[in-house]
């Protein structure tokens, strides 16, 4: 029996645009790219970084990022492809759900190294920059697993209970309708994890990696009492998932990594990308060249007009004279 409220079940799981199926899971995790990106590109031109550095690594770290997520999974969960009975060709088939976010974490990681290398990019700062960006895509990527019907929890009456078809049951649960939406709560706890991050590296200026060992403490510590709910089949040792194990290691990691960081590196690093800060994703320079000839223009017309004003650059005014001021090459940026 269904309880009066509770979260209803998906409608569909794709939609044809003419003979094209368009997998909801696929588009939740493009949407949360997306946004991800646009989020710690305006974090990574803040912080001094070129306009189109983001969405370079982005460019890279996805591909990687997804092929390490699928590989994850399909490592950790290899029962469901390779046991008796099943079918190997599926661990292909990635539309149909299935990613590890520490193997998606992993190999984006290398992604984002391997461009911050080739860039002269500081590979911590940026990794500081796109933290909330990829928690936040977490999140709406989540979403994916609600179009499935898959990773819920146990059953429960509780009013925000997920409707599951009964054909997406798990074995041994087919008389319940209700279950824990842990789809939903991870994406709200990513949400909440993702403006921590951005409130914390605004009252603090961390740098140097501090943002994005955050990060992974946060995100460990939630996915724990997450994974303690969902019922869905997993490799366990000890009567422990995997990713159980995975989250604490992780944990500790970067704890080690913050306190060493706080203790040796305070404060952020001042410049993020090559050898100059730049401006609004710009250098200095690329973007005064435009108004600077136009001032010189300017000028240059009115000394034609008034001969007695004086040429401000191969000339000397009289009222250049009385304000000590000496004359130069023209005007330059600061």
């Amino acid at each position: 029996m269904i309880p009066a409220l509770s979260i209803p079940s998906p409608p569909f799981r794709e939609f044809h645009l003419g003979p094209l199926p368009i997998r909801m899971y696929a588009l939740c995790i493009i949407t949360g790219v997306v946004v991800g990106t646009i989020i710690a590109t305006r974090r990574w031109i803040a912080r001094g970084g070129a306009r189109d550095t983001v969405e370079t690594v982005a460019l890279v770290s996805v591909p990687f990022g997804i092929v390490g997520a699928r590989a994850y999974h399909v490592i950790t969960d290899h029962q469901l492809y390779f046991g008796p009975g099943q079918h190997p060709i599926r661990a292909l088939y990635i539309w149909d759900g299935g990613l590890g976010i520490w193997g998606g974490v992993a190999l984006g990681a290398l992604g984002g190294y391997l461009v911050a290398r080739r860039r002269k990019i500081r590979f911590w700062a940026l990794a500081d920059a796109l933290a909330p960006g990829v928690v936040v895509a977490q999140a709406i990527g989540r979403l994916g697993n609600y179009f499935n019907q898959e990773l819920y929890g146990g059953p429960t009456t509780l009013p925000w209970g997920l409707q599951v078809d009964p054909q997406y049951r798990m074995a041994g649960y087919e008389q319940y309708a209700t279950f824990h939406p842990t789809f939903l709560y991870e994406l709200l706890w990513d949400l909440a994890v993702g403006v921590a991050l951005v409130l914390l590296d605004r009252r603090f200026k961390l740098g140097h990696g501090k943002v994005f060992a955050l990060y992974a403490m946060f995100y460990t510590a939630g996915r724990a009492w997450v994974e303690h709910l969902r019922i869905d089949p997993a490799h366990r040792i000890d009567g422990l998932r995997l990713n159980d194990y995975t989250s604490g290691v992780v944990f500790l990691v970067a704890l080690v990594v913050l306190l060493l960081l706080v203790r040796f590196r305070p404060g952020r690093e001042e410049i993020v990308e090559g050898d100059r800060r730049y401006v609004d994703g710009v250098l200095p320079d690329q973007e005064d060249v435009p108004a600077h000839a136009e001032v010189a223009e300017g000028i240059a017309h009115d000394a034609a007009e008034d001969p007695q004003r004086g040429d401000p650059v191969t000339n000397t005014s009289s009222a250049t004279k009385d304000d000590g001021l000496s004359t130069g090459d023209g005007g330059g940026s600061d």
